[in-house]
């Protein structure tokens, strides 16, 4: 737990020198029913301090950065209220940029302030690069030190595209943190992630590359619950000879989200990525999947299908007969023009 900006002037002695450093009244309150001492709700000096926060952190250790800083009075006031509100398990990892002389109350709500949370970069399970990179810049990393960043983070050795490299999470960085060394902490995740998944003690052909390739196509064209017998199609596909024919990879190349439905003429699009026009896996990964995803690419459940085919919202079935295929197709395109695959949002 680190702890920056703090000023001195906010270092916690008596009451009485706080209120001559800070020059306003903060009055000592108690925890109703226990002996924390808390400062009152509604004071703020108008000074914030950088309380960084590790992924999985505890509470109590949340709390005595919290008392250290001088944002509480006590740690112990913030750890009542913390247990008290189940709210504070949601509290998000990163660097919080929080207020001075509050009450453990007020402490709770902007920790779990997003707007508070400082050169925030929010990856999604499945996110491409292109979708990535934007937040480089609303976490105040300049076009030029981005761009850099792209040509010179380090890569695992054997990958040759970052796409897929940028693991999903929840990342904050101080402010004047550079790209390069921000990219870098997310691509160090990855391989980490893919060492854990078995991507370099697997004993199947695959390179790790072609493993994040394959999590990437599973992460793009299914639910959890799916992931195991999707990458078990990939390999059936790929023994027969047979094109993959995944809507994502063609989704991936026109850079198109949100529509179930895929055009012939979308099909035809000639690019490396798709995957109805080329045989084999595409050339890289065409999103950033998480750790499912990689642990399914590894690790597939046994079956002899060959087609999937999502009918329904959260009904996916998979099946080793063109003619049920093309049975569950037609129930499919019912479905969507029900209106079934509308989003609720």
């Amino acid at each position: 737990m680190k702890i920056w900006n703090k000023s001195p002037l906010f270092r916690i002695g008596t009451a009485l020198a706080v209120v001559a450093a800070l020059t306003f009244s903060l009055h000592l309150v108690r925890v109703p029913g226990t002996s924390a001492p808390d400062f009152a709700c509604g004071n703020s000096s108008g000074t914030r301090v950088n309380i960084k926060i590790d992924a999985g952190e505890s509470g109590s250790s949340i709390a005595q950065s919290l008392a250290a800083a001088g944002v509480v009075k006590s740690a112990q006031a913030y750890f009542r209220v913390a247990v008290g509100d189940t709210r504070s398990q949601k509290v998000a990892p990163g660097n919080h940029s929080i207020d001075v002389g509050i009450c453990a109350t007020q402490a709770l709500e902007q920790l779990l302030d997003s707007a508070r949370i400082t050169g925030l970069i929010n990856i999604f399970e499945g996110a491409w690069l292109s979708e990535i990179i934007p937040q480089f810049y609303t976490a105040k990393m300049s076009v030029a030190d981005v761009a850099s960043a792209i040509r010179n983070v380090s890569k695992p050795k054997g990958f040759t595209t970052l796409e897929g490299l940028l693991f999903p999470a929840q990342y904050s960085f101080e402010d004047g943190t550079l790209a390069t060394p921000a990219m870098q902490s997310m691509v160090n995740r990855a391989e980490l992630e893919m060492r854990k998944a078995g991507f370099y003690t697997s004993r199947e052909k695959f390179t790790p590359q072609q493993f994040l390739i394959i999590a990437s196509l599973i992460q793009a064209e299914g639910d959890t619950k799916d992931f195991a017998k999707i990458s078990q199609v990939i390999r059936n596909r790929l023994t027969k000879g047979m094109p993959l024919q995944f809507d994502s990879t063609v989704h991936y190349v026109k850079k198109t989200r949100g529509s179930v439905f895929l055009s012939t003429q979308s099909t035809l699009i000639n690019s490396a990525y798709n995957t109805y026009k080329r045989y084999g896996l595409p050339p890289g990964p065409i999103n950033n999947p998480g750790a499912d995803a990689l642990l399914a690419s590894v690790n597939p459940v046994a079956g002899d299908w060959l087609y999937f085919i999502t009918v329904a919202p959260s009904d996916t079935r998979f099946t080793s007969d063109i003619n049920q295929f093309n049975k569950w197709k037609i129930e499919y395109k019912k479905n969507l023009r029900a209106g079934k695959f509308r989003s609720n949002k």
